[in-house]
């Protein structure tokens, strides 16, 4: 399969939607999109989560009367479009976020857990919404100069309103790396602290100025379990806006197997292929679950290592403790 095609497995990376860059400045198409019958709005709220419909299936989509009505002076943020619809993204004012949901029969949804409960679109809109709206709330004043900002290319630039410096700013996007580690017919799996008993996942860690990718799959595996890794190969990847990064999907090969927690890990150990199977029955062994591209590594290893599909041997986790 080719990474391309594994990407699109991953949650958040099947959005299916032409984002029309080239049309951002063009304010006489942006108002006849804005205008037309087939435009779809979506509300986020200032907390990130997002308006779904009453019985959670999908976001909540609204046309121009309803954007009129309940958030007539909010900014509007064109996404891009399909064959059937154009869409834009509003924020709702805290004060009211609750009194209009109820009016539109509408619930608040965190991105997580929509992640694992909408359909792909949906959830890749989201993804990209909240995003974008999260930068846009980091960006009102130049990092340069310290003067207001104001947004423009339909949401996507923000420039400094001082004459004197002018500024484009454009959407950040933090790149990091997250990486199954293999030696022989076992993989490399980490627990932070804090996490539950019994939970495991893959490494991870933020690239670097300067660092190629593959250079940041060796560091950060070394920094965070002592493990020197001498190949990897790019296996997907993953939008990540919590709040803003692109999580990129390596496997690797050890070059030596000893293992030397570093600081950011209560604990590193290597599985076989075994460990996880009984790991998984007697539920003593907490993996991701299948919203992280972590959980796709971990199937891609133990598919090719040991001929086994992950989702066959994953339970729900109700021995864990609920979130409050």
């Amino acid at each position: 399969m080719s990474a391309s095609l594994r990407s699109r497995a991953n949650v958040f990376a099947a959005l299916a939607l032409e984002r029309a860059a080239e049309r951002r400045d063009d304010a006489e198409w942006l108002a006849a999109r804005r205008g037309d019958a087939a435009t779809r709005y979506i509300v986020l709220h200032p907390d990130g989560r997002g308006l779904v419909t009453a019985d959670r299936r999908g976001l909540g989509y609204f046309g121009e009367a309803a954007r009129q009505l309940y958030w007539p002076g909010a900014e509007a943020t064109f996404l891009g479009a399909t064959d059937i619809a154009n869409y834009f993204v509003v924020a709702a004012a805290a004060a009211e976020a609750d009194a209009i949901a109820a009016a539109l029969e509408g619930k608040w949804m965190d991105l997580r857990a929509a992640g694992l409960s909408l359909p792909a679109f949906d959830a890749g809109l989201f993804a990209y919404a909240r995003a974008l709206l999260f930068w846009q709330s980091r960006v009102r004043y130049c990092g340069a100069c310290g003067g207001a900002t104001r947004l423009v290319s339909a949401g996507h630039k923000a420039l400094c309103t001082n004459a004197d410096c002018a500024l484009e700013h454009f959407p950040r996007t933090d790149p990091a790396i997250i990486v199954i580690v293999g030696w022989r017919d076992a993989c490399l799996l980490g627990r932070q602290p804090g996490w539950p008993e019994g939970r495991w996942s893959t490494l991870a860690g933020f690239v670097e100025p300067g660092e190629s990718l593959e250079d940041a799959v060796r560091r950060e595996v070394f920094e965070e379990a002592g493990v020197r890794v001498d190949e990897s190969d790019y296996h997907s990847s993953q939008p990540w806006p919590f709040p803003a990064s692109l999580m990129l999907g390596f496997s690797a090969r050890a070059s030596d197997p000893s293992i030397q927690v570093g600081t950011e890990l209560a604990d590193a150990r290597w599985f076989e292929v075994d460990d996880i199977v009984r790991g998984l029955a007697e539920r003593s062994l907490v993996l991701p679950p299948p919203l992280s591209v972590s959980y796709r590594l971990i199937e891609h290893w133990l598919r090719e290592t040991g001929g086994l599909e992950l989702a066959s041997l994953m339970h729900d986790e109700p021995w864990l403790k609920p979130r409050r």
